[in-house]
């Protein structure tokens, strides 16, 4: 199985003695919990609960590796440097090329750091030097991996300022600690939790035909959601799923631009839809 060079991630390194307190109170991610040879998902949140920036993070010596979107590099370095006051801690951008490798025997190739975003582990991170005696695949193959499994990334799917963690299923899939205590919005995204409150999911979505990015979903005429990424005819997109709930409960039908399409919640997730008109009296920002 390939690997593929992603163009579009580039890396961050947050070392220094301060650099375990100085994360673990900021991102949304339990880097307790982080392995050695794992990247996980993780965000940094507005105080209103928004992904800002939202990254994988991993170890390494004297510190973390942040692979974030290389359109969000520079603003994601200012950000934590305004947080960082006297902390002890370096906050630098990497010169080194990201990969994705996968395939089970590829994810386990020394030098990897298996991605948890994927539910069966068998696909990996690498950085600096491409990986040998594998072959080489066009970074539209991993594209075309990741959209299947509605795996969404900020930049490239979907602007973060617009996203609470919960719409793009980072409380899904270990991208959100609800028990590690304070990080900056966590207040407002430990209350969507326990409240119930998160209205819209990312759902995979399959139409009869070509989706397009940006189009609105719909359903008897209203809109219950937005394509986010394709290929094809399938892809991802956010969706009310308290409307959704709703509309299917009355038998209408999803179409985007005119051309039908279903919506099915991604396998490794494990939100369900709310009751029909539960969810009709759902008010406030969590929507």
């Amino acid at each position: 199985m390939p690997y593929a060079q992603l163009p579009e991630r580039t890396v961050l390194a947050v070392t220094g003695d301060d650099a375990d307190q100085f994360l673990q109170t900021l991102v949304t991610a339990d880097l307790d919990q982080l392995g050695a040879a794992e990247m996980r998902p993780s965000a940094l949140l507005t105080p209103q609960g928004k992904i800002l920036f939202e990254f994988l993070i991993g170890r390494i010596d004297g510190g973390y590796r942040l692979d974030c979107a290389l359109a969000a590099a520079a603003g994601l370095t200012k950000r934590l440097g305004l947080y960082r006051l006297r902390s002890k801690v370096a906050i630098e951008p990497e010169a080194t090329a990201v990969f994705a490798l996968w395939g089970e025997a590829n994810a386990a190739l020394a030098g990897s750091f298996v991605d948890r975003r994927f539910p069966d582990g068998d696909v990996a991170r690498r950085y600096g030097n491409a990986p040998a005696g594998i072959d080489a695949a066009d970074p539209a193959d991993y594209y075309a991996l990741r959209v299947a499994a509605g795996i969404a990334e900020a930049e490239t799917d979907y602007p973060g300022a617009d996203a609470f963690p919960h719409d793009v299923l980072l409380d899904q899939n270990g991208g959100v600690s609800f028990k590690k205590g304070c990080f900056v919005g966590q207040e407002v995204v430990s209350r969507m939790q326990h409240r119930g409150t998160a209205r819209r999911r990312l759902m995979l979505l399959s139409g009869e035909r070509h989706l397009t990015p940006g189009a609105n979903i719909e359903a008897g005429g209203k809109t219950v959601g937005t394509v986010l990424a394709t290929t094809g005819a399938d892809g991802f997109g956010f969706v009310r799923i308290d409307r959704l709930a709703d509309m299917l409960a009355k038998g209408e039908k999803l179409s985007s631009d005119g051309v039908p399409l279903t919506a099915t919640i991604p396998p490794w997730a494990g939100f369900s839809l709310p009751e029909p008109n539960q969810a009709a009296s759902g008010t406030g920002t969590e929507a």
